[in-house]
């Protein structure tokens, strides 16, 4: 099934929002229905593809006739990401970086042949997985690209249950991968929001994080070994677990978006299927309060597998519980929610939950069952879905995400928070800004922050001031510019500033080597020359 054309997802999973949302976002924020038509995708008119026959005949070469497709709408279903501005730029008929094809390899010589194919007629490429990019990772800095869907490149190709690894193709969704490692008795743990529909490479190529962190790890962390093809040919990394052969060519491989080369496979480390799953609810008085309590787990132990805290506005709203949305906010509910999550042996689940509420309850956490667990698990992957809700209900609604040391959340929550206030209300649509903690470490945590607001009367340009607003703000209280979204487009010129010049500089030089027409995925990650 392909993704919503439009939207996030199952079409038959999209619902409205319930009146009494609708209203208190009406009372709230002024947010009022718009009058803009909906537009079907057989309404979609893109431009006709202008990439020479010559090209089109070496790509179906590499592929077969059938696998390359210039029909609109594959072509429109592969244009851009999942962002807010994304949709919003779709919904209105705008469809002006489409791709001149959809190609779908199923090998990684099929791969490796495309792109040559792509460097003889000068066509851009870009690897394409779930189409769930949110930072602008599928919109090239190039009018003539090919969309390199990897959907054929499904399959799980090795299980060593004595090492405990996999090795997955690029194009295998996270639920397939799942089934197919749980057939065996096993798990990859990678749950991020993004989970029904992002694929394996697309968690590799952007340094994906799952809800459950705190227990699984980040997918980088997960990777022993990568397979990437490139325009000037492969490279194959990793022989061990761990190597002091010189430096990690892995980590170079992770996080680079595409801009370096396509992985073709990889490795994974995969545990045992838990015997036990539990989720269950904590309230704290104050965000501070609840965040030290979740610092205390993360250094200390016992870590939770899942260990989550929404800040007073996302508690009050009900964000933390999707399917609940606005009942604390009509209810007048206060302080902030946890949510705590077990997955393991019964025996050992039972022992790390007894001494993690020992530590929550002294720093003044209070238990609220296993109702708001149980509520946050059952509805962890449907906030996609309530954004496109809000969208037709003619709000705006965006999220980001950054990551910082402990001792330095407390100033770049309240930053992030001011920056976007500030700029939306001055643009006139006031907003709602909510944040949580989602993935916590020893020394520091992520905050992932959720903006809703009116639409206004040109909703991408009312965000984007307010976009590089919050950028700065991450910036200078001492945030990194994605934890784990990725750089993409949205976020390339403040990487580029994190980075630094000569950091910067090596980056170029290994693109230029692997990639010398700078074809693979241009003006993301890195500026185009």
């Amino acid at each position: 099934m392909d993704m919503l054309w439009n939207g996030w997802g199952d079409p038959a999973k999209a619902a409205p929002l319930p009146e009494t949302v609708t209203g208190l976002l009406h009372d709230l924020l002024g947010v009022t229905p718009r009058s803009t038509p909906t537009l079907g995708l057989e309404d979609i008119r893109p431009p006709a593809p202008t990439a020479a026959p010559a090209a089109l005949r070496a790509l179906a070469a590499a592929v077969g006739d059938e696998h390359v497709r210039t029909d609109a709408q594959s072509r429109v279903r592969h244009t851009r990401g999942k962002s807010t501005p994304d949709l919003l730029r779709l919904r209105a008929g705008d469809v002006s970086d489409v791709p001149q094809a959809v190609v779908l390899p199923a090998t990684h010589d099929e791969v490796l042949d495309v792109l040559r194919a792509c460097a003889a007629h000068g066509l851009a490429v870009v690897p394409f997985g779930g189409g769930t990019s949110v930072v602008g990772g599928l919109a090239p800095q190039r009018s003539a690209f090919v969309a390199l869907d990897l959907r054929r490149m499904n399959g799980l190709l090795d299980l060593d249950p004595v090492s405990r690894t996999a090795v997955l193709q690029p194009g295998l969704r996270a639920p397939e991968a799942e089934a197919l490692l749980a057939a065996e008795g096993f798990t990859l743990g990678h749950f991020p929001q993004s989970f029904e529909w992002a694929t394996i490479g697309g968690f590799a190529a952007a340094r994906s994080s799952g809800q459950a962190s705190a227990g699984y790890g980040r997918f980088d962390e997960m990777v022993l070994a990568l397979t990437l093809a490139t325009p000037e040919g492969t490279i194959e990394t990793g022989r061990a677990p761990r190597s002091a052969a010189g430096p990690d060519l892995r980590q170079l491989i992770l996080g680079s978006e595409g801009a370096f080369g396509v992985i073709t496979s990889v490795t994974v480390r995969i545990r045992p299927l838990p015997e036990v799953r539990m989720y269950e609810g904590w309230r704290f008085a104050s965000f501070e309060e609840g965040t030290t309590a979740l610092r205390r787990l993360a250094q200390d132990g016992p870590r939770p597998t899942v260990l989550r805290l929404s800040d007073e506005t996302e508690t009050l709203v009900g964000l933390a519980q999707p399917d609940a949305i606005g009942a604390d906010l009509a209810a007048g509910g206060a302080g902030c929610l946890a949510i705590a999550g077990y997955e393991g042996t019964a025996e050992d689940t039972a022992y790390r939950r007894e001494r993690a509420a020992a530590v929550l309850t002294d720093c003044g956490g209070t238990p609220a069952g296993a109702e708001p667990g149980e509520r946050w698990a059952h509805g962890r992957y449907s906030a996609p879905y309530l954004r496109d809700a809000l969208l037709d209900a003619g709000a705006f609604a965006e999220t980001l995400e950054t990551a910082a040391f402990w001792s330095r959340i407390p100033d770049l929550h309240g930053a992030v928070r001011t920056a976007l206030t500030d700029t939306l209300t001055q643009a006139g649509t006031p907003p709602l800004v909510m944040c949580h903690i989602s993935h916590v470490y020893e020394n520091g945590a992520s905050l992932y922050f959720t903006v809703v607001s009116a639409q206004g009367e040109d909703p991408v340009a009312h965000w984007t001031p307010s976009k590089h607003a919050a950028n700065e703000a991450v910036l200078a209280a001492g945030g990194t510019i994605s934890h784990h979204h990725g750089v993409g487009t949205d976020h390339r010129d403040w990487y580029v500033r994190e980075a630094g010049a000569l950091g910067v500089s090596a980056l170029r030089a290994v693109k230029r080597r692997l990639d010398p027409d700078g074809l693979l995925n241009p003006g993301i990650l890195l500026p185009t020359d």
